[in-house]
């Protein structure tokens, strides 16, 4: 089947079988291999995008499902002239990832959580509970959190 959609902008288009999932979609077809396979079950996150400005898991979505729609992923999040956003800084200023197989994942949960409107700051229980469907295999997860709690001082 013919699918087209918008990914980080800019109008893609594709034929794909039924069952192709968008992580398979976007790493195949498109060769945006910054969206990780992790797990093929949708337990660890590394495929975390926006569709719709929705955080979802790649894996557990099909390809055809997303068509039409708007999907960002982790190569889309840079500023305009290819330096880091401010999510990827704190990432990399705080060690919020080591060997940085799950930090695509990690990102793109961590701006979904900080996108939406909220009348005070994250606590860290909230923080923990926003990326909980994102494992990291390597950091402890503190450095993360810290990662996020900087992030959101700066928004």
């Amino acid at each position: 089947m013919k699918i087209s959609m918008t990914v980080n902008g800019e109008a893609v288009s594709g034929e794909v079988e039924g069952r192709t999932l968008l992580v398979d979609f976007l790493r195949n077809d498109l060769k945006m291999t910054g969206t990780h396979i992790g797990c093929d079950t949708s337990q660890c996150g590394a495929c975390t995008v926006h569709v719709n400005g929705m955080s979802v898991k790649s894996c557990s979505i099909l390809a055809a499902e997303a068509d039409g729609s708007d999907v960002a992923t982790i190569e889309g999040q840079a500023n305009q002239d290819g330096s880091l956003n401010v999510i990827q800084r704190a990432f990399q200023d705080h060690h919020g990832l080591q060997c940085g197989f799950c930090t695509p994942g990690l990102i793109m949960a961590t701006t979904a959580m900080l996108a939406k409107p909220r009348e005070k700051p994250l606590t860290i229980t909230e923080i923990r509970r926003g990326l909980a469907g994102n494992l990291c295999r390597c950091t402890g997860y503190q450095m993360i959190v810290n990662t996020v709690l900087d992030c959101e001082k700066t928004k």
